[in-house]
């Protein structure tokens, strides 16, 4: 019987039937406790109707890159799980890598979280910017060990250089707890936590990060299998942030594909889109967006003169064959994680526990446009990296490197590392405008895919409420029956902020007052269909109305002032509360204050 099927438990015995004998009296109560035992022992074996728990988060995927969502990239084993289960449409995330892995695992806004910001401390004046999870939220694995689940995580952590994931409730970790991302093709990057835990080794020209990530789950997935009751796993894959590496098998064919062009990939995603359910009729595709960073594109010299991203057939053809190749790594890099996603599914089939396994798969934030039309080349870092230490230096300032004829071969390989640029980011979030970093839909809007075959009853339906990442707390407590604490160690826990999905999963409404974002001074309310969204700090607020205009291109903040004078209001209350105010000196990228992070990372 599947979770959600399940009967209401009928209330006493009907009234008016004759009273058994003693004898079958005693023989009844008999089997009533030996129900009870058996009942009980199910409990502790996890065989309760209680799921586990697969969670897999993608790094800089954007809202279009999933075949299942109108890509073309070649994503089968996310597009299987969709086809068995349910893609929501309107889920939204908290605009960069560390708020939303913050709000993910806390069920919290990322500043009630202490990460408002990145991983640097801004002091205690300004509690919503401490760069690591406080004491005042608790995460997912330590609420579900509350009821007795097992938990184990591999891959990226990024919630405080000084916060461990096993003193947050995994048993187990393989990963980087340090760094916005990892060489993909060098092991060094790697801890395995507690120390002194087996941790695979690898042949030289063996190792790939986003394999080595799964790899560990499987071992963790193992172990986890030798003990009672439930478990809870947590796979934050690297893939697909820059540095942009691929396998060569993974990236077969892409080049020819994106030799189209930005323009073109677009326009098919999104009468794909269309096509598909995804996108209601009447919604018009953006315009290109804007270009995030001036400077550097006219530093690279990729710079407009409308500050637009250019259109591809203004590029010459150098240019173009080297923009191709990046978006073919960016899109190998997908497809390797989707290979690795297959081998989890596998697994829990051939032991029998894919149907009773909640499978959710989401996004941290939209793509990235860091920073300019035609993407960046990092240096290898140096000194050699230190185990359980990622990459965390700073890109705005770094250089382009146009490859042409055999070089561009080396696009994606372990010779570069390379991001592929505003441009591609911005078809990786078609339909929507601007990217990663904002709180327009392009920054905030994650593909969801729920897949729980014993639990949910829709198989390849869509879900048009608006969720949250803050909901996936709630979702997990509600279906494992966890309850969440109000202390820990005798320190009080905020109370999560988010609505449990379950009745989505059933096509019901989720009851809720509003929406919040913040992140760098970008800022957004959503309540019912409508949304204030502005642009930095000093930005206009802008008002659309989502149910009639997803892609925001009808601002109605002239038009319905009263209305936009309301939410603004309400969003100003709600950063008081949650700590997005006051405000440390952040908004114009410098690293300043306590706590200075002294690489300058930008994420």
């Amino acid at each position: 019987m599947r979770f959600l099927d399940m009967p209401p438990v009928r209330a006493g015995i009907r009234r008016g039937l004759p009273a058994p004998p003693d004898g079958a009296r005693l023989l009844a109560m008999a089997r009533l406790w030996f129900f009870a035992l058996s009942l009980a022992a199910l409990v502790a074996r996890g065989a309760d109707g209680r799921p586990n728990i697969v969670l897999i988060l993608a790094d800089d995927l954007g809202w279009s890159d999933l075949g299942c969502y109108g890509g073309e990239i070649r994503t089968p084993q996310l597009d299987a799980l969709a086809a068995g289960g349910l893609r929501m449409t309107q889920f939204y995330n908290s605009a960069r890598c560390c708020p939303s892995r913050a709000s993910l695992l806390t069920g919290l806004y990322p500043h009630q979280a202490g990460v408002g910001y990145m991983t640097a401390d801004r002091g205690e004046a300004f509690p919503g910017y401490r760069g690591r999870l406080n004491e005042r939220c608790v995460t997912l694995a330590q609420v579900l060990k509350l009821a007795g689940y097992r938990t184990a995580m591999s891959g990226k952590w990024h919630v405080g250089d000084d916060v461990s994931p096993v003193a947050r409730g995994f048993d187990d970790f393989y990963g980087f707890p340090r760094g916005y991302g990892v060489d993909s093709f060098d092991p060094r990057m790697m801890v395995r936590l507690p120390g002194g835990r087996p941790q695979r080794e690898y042949r030289e020209g063996e190792f790939f990060a986003t394999d080595a990530i799964t790899d560990h789950a499987l071992d963790f997935l193992a172990g986890l299998r030798g003990g009672a009751g439930p478990w809870f796993l947590y796979i934050a894959y690297q893939a697909p942030h820059f540095p942009v590496q691929t396998l060569p098998e993974d990236a077969g064919g892409y080049a020819e594909i994106y030799a189209a062009g930005w323009d073109a990939i677009r326009e098919r995603r999104f009468s794909r889109q269309k096509a598909m359910g995804l996108m209601p009729e009447g919604v018009a595709l953006t315009p290109r967006s804007r270009i995030p960073h001036p400077e550097a594109a006219r530093r690279i010299g990729s710079m407009t003169d409308d500050n637009i991203n250019p259109p591809w057939a203004s590029l010459d053809a150098d240019r173009r064959a080297d923009l191709a190749r990046r978006m073919a790594a960016f899109a190998g890099m997908v497809t390797g994680m989707d290979r690795n996603i297959g081998r989890i599914v596998e697994d829990l089939r051939k032991h029998g526990e894919l149907e009773k396994t909640l499978i959710l798969f989401l996004s941290d934030n939209g793509a990235c446009a860091e920073w300019e039309p035609f993407g960046f080349d990092l240096d290898r870092p140096a000194p050699p990296p230190a185990p359980g230490t990622g990459i965390n230096m700073g890109t705005q300032k770094a250089p382009n490197l146009l490859r042409r004829g055999e070089a561009l071969a080396e696009l994606g390989g372990p010779d570069s590392f390379i991001s592929y640029g505003c441009a591609w980011a911005n078809a990786s979030n078609t339909p929507f405008r601007l990217y990663k970093h904002y709180c327009h839909e392009g920054g905030i809007r994650t593909p969801l895919i729920a897949h729980w075959p014993s639990g949910i009853r829709a198989r390849g339906e869509l879900r048009h409420q608006p969720g949250h990442l803050i909901d996936i707390m709630a979702t997990c407590a509600e279906v494992s029956g966890a309850p969440y604490p109000k202390e820990i160690g005798g320190k009080p826990i905020q109370p999560m902020e988010g609505k449990s999905l379950v009745p989505a999963f059933r096509n019901e409404a989720i009851e809720r007052d509003a929406l919040f974002w913040e992140h760098e001074g970008n800022a957004a309310i959503r309540a019912g269909d409508m949304k204030l969204v502005r642009r930095g700090r000093g930005g206009a607020w802008e008002l659309y109305d989502m149910k009639a205009d997803r892609t925001e291109l009808k601002d109605l903040a002239a038009s319905q002032p009263d209305k936009a004078k309301e939410l603004a209001e309400r969003w100003r209350a709600w950063a008081e509360r949650a700590h997005v105010v006051p405000y440390p000196e952040q908004g114009d990228g410098k690293k300043k204050g306590k706590g200075k992070n002294k690489k300058g990372a930008t994420e």
